[in-house]
């Protein structure tokens, strides 16, 4: 995929992780895109890794993956950041 598409998928699959996990993170918009970004290729890593697929494209697995990867690294970024 190409960066713009990276960068509108990983905007959307972490606006869906901070709509899963609503609390006080600071950073806004930008932090937002780079936990989906990093969440969907830690997704497709993870997902990878445990034999359930990868981030592959625009599809609904794709996508599952990379919202569960942004999830994953949003938890980890509160308790980091506490």
């Amino acid at each position: 995929m190409g960066i713009l598409a990276w960068i509108i998928f990983g905007l959307i699959a972490g606006a869906i992780a901070k709509l899963i996990m609503p609390g006080k993170d600071p950073g806004g918009i930008i932090v937002t895109i780079i936990i989906g970004i990093l969440g969907a290729v830690i997704g497709g890593w993870i997902g990878t890794a445990l034999g359930f697929g990868d981030v592959s494209g625009f599809n609904l697995g794709s996508f599952v993956i990379a919202v569960i990867g942004a999830i994953v690294l949003l938890v980890i970024y509160r308790v980091v950041r506490k």
